[in-house]
């Protein structure tokens, strides 16, 4: 049995690897720190479970989530986060996770979680499953608008949500200030939005890093 951990804490991925490998008979655990590793992992193992983090460098987490879905769709992915957002794991579930730990989960209630993911079920907190109705589907259609977005358009909301305005944002990319307006622009009508501000507070929302 094969599982890849997808964290870029190497002392959590060590620790979680130490955990689980005694309680999994024959475990080998992979370890990967970027998205870019994580693919690479996977198409040259034959893997068996993917434990995800909700950050992970190079790519927002559901662009990560949605490629390994993509790349390799019978691969069971279990999301590990410290962030217990409800919107963001019912994201993840119709992104196609099998199951959502939190970090904070003693490990043998993770193993738990693994077989039934495993036998092919899916497994989420009591607490959380009380809370989670997957009726967010404004939220789901606003994340589904948000990757329709160019990478250089999400590189202006990112300028913008740090507070930069137009003229530093130009002069960060090196464009004119009409290019970022024009980003701008097309980002708020692909995401169906008027301002810079809701543009802002819909990052926030969709956890975009």
């Amino acid at each position: 049995m094969k599982f890849v951990i997808a964290d870029d804490h190497p002392l959590f991925r060590e620790a979680l690897s130490g955990a689980l490998t005694p309680l999994f008979e024959g475990l080998e655990v992979l370890e990967a720190e970027s998205t870019d590793v994580l693919i690479d992992l996977i198409d040259k193992n034959n893997v068996d479970l993917l434990l995800l983090d909700l950050s992970m460098p190079g790519a927002n987490w559901f662009d990560t989530l949605s490629t390994v879905k993509e790349k390799f769709p019978s691969l069971p992915v279990v999301m590990v986060s410290a962030n217990d957002d409800v919107d963001v794991i019912s994201q993840s579930i119709t992104l196609g996770a099998q199951g959502y730990i939190p970090k904070s989960t003693p490990t043998k209630t993770i193993a738990e979680a693994i077989d039934l993911v495993l036998s092919g079920e899916q497994w989420l907190p009591t607490e959380i499953a009380e809370k989670l109705t997957f009726n967010s589907g404004n939220m789901n259609d606003m994340l589904e608008r948000f990757k329709e977005l160019t990478p250089k358009q999400v590189q202006v909301l990112k300028y913008v949500r740090s507070g930069m305005m137009n003229k530093q944002i130009a002069h960060e990319m090196n464009v004119t200030e009409a290019t970022v307006k024009a980003h701008i622009s097309a980002a708020l009508k692909k995401l169906d939005i008027n301002t810079r501000t809701q543009a802002v507070l819909l990052m926030d929302k969709l956890q975009i890093n």
